[in-house]
C-alpha cells in the first residue's frame, strides 16, 4: 500500500465539500469524487458544524485551551526561575 502525499486544501474548497454534503450530496460519492480520505471528511464536517471554522485552534475543548494556557504560563515561569537562579549565582560571587 502506498502512502499518500500530505496535501493541503483552501478554506474555500473545504467548504464547497461541506455544503455539497449538506445540500444532499451522498457522503461516498463526495469522498470519491475529490479523493478524500473518509477521516478528513468527517473532520471537516464536524469542524464546520461545531465552530464554522477549520482552523484546529478554533476547535479546541475548553480543556484543551486550558490545558495549552497552563503550559504557556509554566514555560514562562519556568523561564523566570532559571533568569533568578542565574542572577542570584552572580550576586552570591560579589
Amino acid at each position: 500500500m502506498t502512502k499518500r502525499k500530505r496535501r493541503t486544501f483552501s478554506e474555500e474548497f473545504k467548504k464547497q465539500v461541506v455544503q455539497l454534503y449538506q445540500s444532499g450530496k451522498p457522503r461516498k460519492e463526495i469522498i470519491r469524487e475529490y479523493d478524500l480520505t473518509p477521516s478528513t471528511f468527517d473532520k471537516w464536517v464536524n469542524q464546520h458544524e461545531n465552530s464554522g471554522s477549520f482552523k484546529e485552534k478554533d476547535n479546541l475543548t475548553e480543556e484543551q485551551k486550558e490545558l495549552r494556557a497552563l503550559r504557556k504560563r509554566n514555560q514562562q515561569l519556568e523561564m523566570e526561575n532559571d533568569i533568578l537562579k542565574q542572577a542570584a549565582l552572580i550576586m552570591g560571587r560579589k
